[in-house]
């Protein structure tokens, strides 16, 4: 007999109150502890033959007592870690408009290249002779970076931007040592630049000198002049710079540098608003690191390792580091010691050749978008960014209004003023609708800093929900509805956490919690 009886469909009084579960969960969002606080050691997913009985050489390194390593059944594990899969925020799950960080579209095309087996699949140590195939794609990828940056040579072995840094400062370096010059220890870094910069000079052992940014927000040549002394080795410039604006006199900073006897170090970093339009070689520049993880697609977390490629102009190219590739006779090689009239390598970056996985990826996204692409994808970022600037800039303020920003607008936090709300504040309730929040408080010359960078991969439709998010927080703020911002985000499955405390006391070591 069929049961007959209606169900309730209808949604209950609706409560003011959320109540606590009593698992923790929420909804299908599960509360998923430690490995070590879920697993037990007497557990195991597969099933492993007994070792066998051996004698050890540790002596009293041996361990004296059971590992205690956490064990769990087989769904168990995968449903650990696909649940800390799905709390992981990237570019897939949503808008990231991370400032000075390009969080792009990773397209999917340069996934399949890079999953080939001939191209996955290579181990560092096979001999050369059974990868024609890879060494031809790293030139192909070689070819395209100089021709799109007007430079004489390129290093591929660097592995992120800071790598890549520390391998142009060291090829200027090895330039100053070999005209004799080795006693200019001076560098010239600006006030906006990333932290990276003046980290790697030191490094290196050179003197850091501060440049203050002018009212706009750029460098000016005259503050570069007051600086200029026979000590100057090089001066490191990013631009666009990191306050998303492009560095006017940037010509005329590299002649000055020259005509001190300087060279010139951009970072690379915010290439990805003037590929196709300004060749950097073009500009003055002798040394520039390339994020190839940022600039051509897969940006952080978005499928794997960063590279850093440089390119060095004519000055610099005999002193690139090993190794290199060379077409002999129409055969590809790759150079791993040289020496002789002209060349001059510095030394080796890494123990390889550099990622190969990043090299197929970029040289995917250079060809399937071809140079009409490439210059569009930057009109694109930079059109975007304009878009966010004119769209809150009635309810939000702009440390230089007038001038046009490149692929990343900046606010400060002017606008905030006596209202008991700060930029972190906004940070954590762009979290609450869902956003991952822009960078804030960097670059350091603008006071609370919000720094946005929307890439050439959104659509309109995704900036307007984007734009209008931030406005109805711009207006929660006039309002003085200060209940949506105190301990926010209300929603995400942590609170808001105190940074500061977790940065310099950070709890690295889990202990098991005592039980009474």
């Amino acid at each position: 007999m069929l049961n007959r009886q209606g169900r309730p469909t209808d949604i209950g009084e609706p409560t003011e109150a959320i109540p606590e579960t009593f698992t923790g969960n929420r909804a299908l969002i599960i509360e998923e502890p430690l490995i070590f606080e879920s697993g037990r050691p007497e557990v195991t997913g597969v099933d492993l033959p007994e070792a066998p009985k051996v004698a050890h050489r540790l002596g009293a390194l041996a361990r004296s007592a059971p590992i205690g390593l956490p064990g769990l059944s087989e769904p168990e594990a995968m449903r650990h870690y696909v649940r800390l899969s799905q709390k992981n925020f990237g570019i897939d799950s949503g808008m990231f408009p991370l400032g000075s960080c390009t969080m792009k579209h990773n397209p999917r095309l340069g996934e399949k290249m890079a999953r080939l087996a001939g191209f996955a699949d290579i181990h560092p140590l096979q001999p050369l002779s059974t990868v024609p195939g890879a060494l031809e794609l790293m030139e192909r990828l070689a070819q395209a970076l100089l021709e799109l940056t007007g430079m004489q040579a390129v290093a591929l072995t660097p592995k992120a931007g800071a790598h890549g840094e520390l391998c142009g400062m060291m090829a200027i370096k090895a330039a100053l040592e070999a005209r004799g010059e080795g006693q200019r220890k001076v560098v010239l870094v600006p006030n906006s630049a990333h932290g990276t910069n003046p980290a790697t000079a030191a490094l290196l052992g050179f003197q850091v000198s501060p440049l203050a940014a002018r009212d706009d927000g750029t460098v000016d040549p005259a503050e570069v002049v007051d600086q200029l002394t026979p000590d100057v080795a090089a001066i490191m410039l990013t631009n666009p710079n990191t306050c998303g604006l492009f560095e006017r006199d940037v010509v005329q900073i590299a002649e000055l540098i020259h005509q001190a006897g300087g060279l010139v170090y951009a970072d690379g970093a915010n290439f990805n608003a003037i590929v196709g339009k300004v060749r950097p070689g073009d500009l003055g520049v002798d040394a520039m690191h390339i994020n190839l993880h940022k600039t051509f697609s897969t940006p952080h977390g978005g499928g794997g390792p960063g590279a850093g490629p440089v390119v060095l102009s004519e000055t610099l190219a005999p002193f690139a580091p090993v190794p290199f590739l060379r077409r002999d006779g129409g055969r590809l090689t790759l150079v791993e010691h040289e020496s002789g009239e002209g060349v001059s390598p510095f030394g080796r970056m890494s123990a390889f050749h550099g990622q190969m996985g990043m090299f197929v990826r970029a040289l995917a996204y250079i060809l399937s978008h071809g140079a009409d692409g490439l210059k569009q994808a930057s009109e694109d970022a930079v059109l975007s960014a304009n878009y966010i600037k004119a769209s809150l800039a009635d309810v939000m303020s702009l440390p230089f209004p007038d001038r046009p920003a490149m692929h990343e607008v900046l606010f400060d936090d002017s606008w905030l003023e006596d209202t008991g709300v700060t930029t972190l504040d906004i940070a954590k309730v762009l979290i609450d609708e869902g956003f991952h929040p822009m960078t804030v408080y960097f670059p350091l010359v603008v006071h609370g800093a919000m720094l946005i960078e929307p890439t050439e991969s959104e659509s309109k439709a995704s900036l307007d929900l984007f734009i209008a998010t931030l406005r109805d927080i711009a207006m929660s703020v006039r309002r003085g509805d200060t209940a949506r911002f105190a301990g926010a985000p209300h929603f995400a499955p942590r609170r808001r956490l105190d940074e500061t405390r977790a940065a310099r006391t950070p709890v690295l070591r889990w202990t098991r919690p005592v039980v009474e």
